[in-house]
C-alpha cells in the first residue's frame, strides 16, 4: 500500500502544478480584464489629417519616433517628392491643352526633357533613392514659371499639402545620411489602410490618475468603411477630422465629388448609427493654417453647402466669419441628424492645425477634461 501511494506522489504534484498554473492564468485574464475596463476607447474618423493627428499622438504622449522608425520614412518621404512633382507636371500641361490662358502653363524648352524624365519616376512603383543630382533637376523644375502656376492650381491637381515644405528641402532630403526628422514624418503622407491604433494619457505616464485612453485611425477612403463596424461597440467617443481648407477640392477617388459635401455626408451617416446613441462626439474643424490663407481668395461659396455665405468684412476678420459660418453649419447638421432622446450627448468642436504641436496638446487636454467631467456626471459625482 505504501508502495502505491508513492507511486501516486508524481501524479499529485503534476495535478497540483497544472491547477496553480491554470489559476495564474486565471488571475491574469482578471488582471487584464479589469486593465481593460479603465481603458477607454477612441474612434478616429474623417477625411483627412487623420494620420497626422495620430503622429501628433505619439510624439506628445508616447516616447515618439525612435531612429529606426525615423528611417523608415526615408522612402515615403522620396515618394511623396516623386509623387509631387509629377502631379505638377503632368498638371501643367493638362491645364496648358484646356485653359483659354494656356501659354502660362507650357513648361520652358529647357526643362521640358527633365520633366518627362522625372514624370515617368513618378509613374513607378519603387521610385529611386532621392540624390542630389536628382534633387537638383526637381528644384530646377519647380522653379518654372509653368509649374508655379500648376502649383497655384493645386485644388484641382490634387496637389498634396506637404509640397511647398518638401520642395523647399530638397538640399537636405537628398544627401547621403539624411534621417527624416520628426517634422519631415508629420508632413509625410501615406494613406490609411485598414486599422491601427495607439495607447496614451494626455496628462503623461508619471500621473496615475490621468484617463487612459485607445485611439483607433481607420481607412478614411470609401472602400475602408465598411471595415469600421467592429470598432463601433463600446467607443467613448468619436472623433472627427474634418479638413475644412477643403471646400474647394475634390475627392482622390472622385474627381466629381467635392471634399466638403462628402465629409458632410459622412458625418450625417456616423451621427445616425444606433452604436453611437451615447457617444460623445469631438468635431476637430482642421487645416485652419490653410483655411485662413485660402478664404481670403477662394469664396467659401464655392461649395454647394456653403453656397449661402456672404463675405462682410476683409483680412483675419473674414477669416473668423468665415470659420465661425463652417462652425454653424456642422452644428447644425448635428442636430439636424440627432434625435431627441440624444441631445444629451456630448458634442464639442474644436479648431485645430494637425501640424501645430502645442495646439494639438492642448486640443487634447480639452478633450480630456471633458470626457474625465462626464465620467464623473454618469458616476453621479457632478
Amino acid at each position: 500500500m505504501g508502495s502505491f501511494c508513492s507511486r501516486q506522489k508524481p501524479y499529485n504534484e503534476a495535478d497540483a502544478e497544472e491547477n496553480e498554473q491554470a489559476e495564474e492564468i486565471e488571475r491574469r485574464i482578471a488582471r487584464e480584464t479589469k486593465a481593460e475596463q479603465h481603458i477607454h476607447k477612441l474612434l478616429l474618423l474623417g477625411e483627412s489629417g487623420k494620420s497626422t493627428i495620430f503622429k501628433q499622438i505619439k510624439l506628445l504622449f508616447q516616447t515618439g519616433f525612435d531612429e529606426a522608425e525615423l528611417g523608415s520614412y526615408t522612402s515615403v518621404i522620396h515618394a511623396n517628392v516623386y509623387q509631387t512633382i509629377k502631379i505638377l507636371f503632368d498638371g501643367a500641361k493638362e491645364l496648358a491643352q484646356n485653359e483659354s490662358d494656356s501659354s502660362k502653363y507650357v513648361v520652358s524648352c529647357e526643362n521640358k526633357d527633365v520633366g518627362e524624365k522625372l514624370s515617368d519616376i513618378g509613374s513607378r512603383l519603387d521610385y529611386p533613392y532621392l540624390t542630389k543630382e536628382i534633387a537638383d533637376e526637381i528644384k530646377t523644375l519647380w522653379n518654372d514659371a509653368a509649374i508655379q502656376e500648376a502649383y497655384s492650381r493645386g485644388n484641382i491637381l490634387q496637389v498634396p499639402d506637404c509640397a511647398q515644405y518638401f520642395m523647399e528641402n530638397l538640399e537636405r532630403l537628398s544627401e547621403t545620411d539624411y534621417v527624416p526628422t520628426k517634422e519631415d514624418v508629420l508632413y509625410a503622407r501615406v494613406r490609411t489602410t485598414g486599422v491601427v491604433e495607439i495607447q496614451f494619457s494626455p496628462v503623461g505616464e508619471s500621473r496615475k490618475s490621468g484617463e487612459v485612453y485607445r485611439l483607433y485611425d481607420v481607412g478614411g477612403q470609401r472602400n475602408e468603411r465598411r471595415k469600421w463596424i467592429h470598432l463601433f461597440e463600446g467607443v467613448r467617443a468619436v472623433i472627427f477630422c474634418a479638413a475644412i481648407s477643403e471646400y474647394d477640392q475634390m475627392l482622390f477617388e472622385d474627381e466629381m465629388k467635392n471634399r466638403m459635401m462628402e465629409t458632410k455626408e459622412l458625418f450625417d451617416w456616423v451621427l445616425k448609427q444606433a452604436c453611437f446613441e451615447k457617444t460623445s462626439f469631438m468635431l476637430f474643424l482642421n487645416k485652419f493654417d490653410i483655411f485662413e490663407k485660402k478664404v481670403q481668395k477662394v469664396p467659401l461659396n464655392v461649395c454647394e453647402w456653403f453656397r449661402d455665405y456672404q463675405p462682410m468684412a476683409s483680412g483675419k476678420q473674414e477669416v473668423e466669419h468665415a470659420y465661425e459660418f463652417v462652425k454653424k453649419k456642422f452644428e447644425g447638421l448635428y442636430f439636424q441628424s440627432t434625435k431627441p432622446e440624444r441631445v444629451d450627448r456630448v458634442f464639442k468642436i474644436y479648431r485645430t492645425t494637425a501640424l501645430d504641436q502645442k495646439l494639438v496638446k492642448k486640443t487634447f487636454k480639452l478633450v480630456d477634461e471633458t470626457l474625465r467631467r462626464r465620467n464623473l456626471i454618469e458616476a453621479g459625482l457632478l
